[in-house]
């Protein structure tokens, strides 16, 4: 991915491209599935870690990146789709939350965009809170 392709990837979200945010966003976007912290630590290794951090907390606050649980005990994140509305707390963001997979044989966790999450039904008496 470009420079000014990740620059314009941080602008639509309205982050401000400081140098650590493009290094961050480029390993993102060049990976070939969800990265933990320390995933992008190793591939960044001139990078201050505390810089890493903080743009991914960033990059999540503003619907940059989501998060993934993947049952390794370790936060993986992935760039989202461009217009996705995960994690705003609307009734639309509930249908661009996706499946995952975990490879157990290489470790590696892709984000299954075309495989929504099923919405489970809701008890009667009980309202969906988003």
């Amino acid at each position: 991915m470009h420079h000014h392709d990740c620059e314009e990837l941080l602008s639509q979200r309205g982050i401000k491209p400081t140098a650590v945010r493009l290094i961050v966003v480029r390993a993102l976007a060049e990976a070939e599935g969800a990265l933990s912290l320390t995933d992008l630590e190793a591939r960044l290794g001139t990078v201050d870690k505390s810089g890493i951090f903080r743009a991914l907390r960033l990059f999540e606050e503003q619907h940059l990146v989501h998060t993934i649980d993947d049952g390794t005990g370790r936060t993986k994140y992935a760039l989202c789709a461009e217009g996705c509305q995960c994690g705003e707390g609307t009734e639309e963001a509930l249908h661009d939350l996706h499946v995952h997979f975990r490879c157990v044989r290489c470790g590696h966790t892709v984000c299954l965009r075309s495989v929504p999450v099923p919405l489970a039904g809701v008890p009667e008496g009980y309202r969906r809170v988003v």
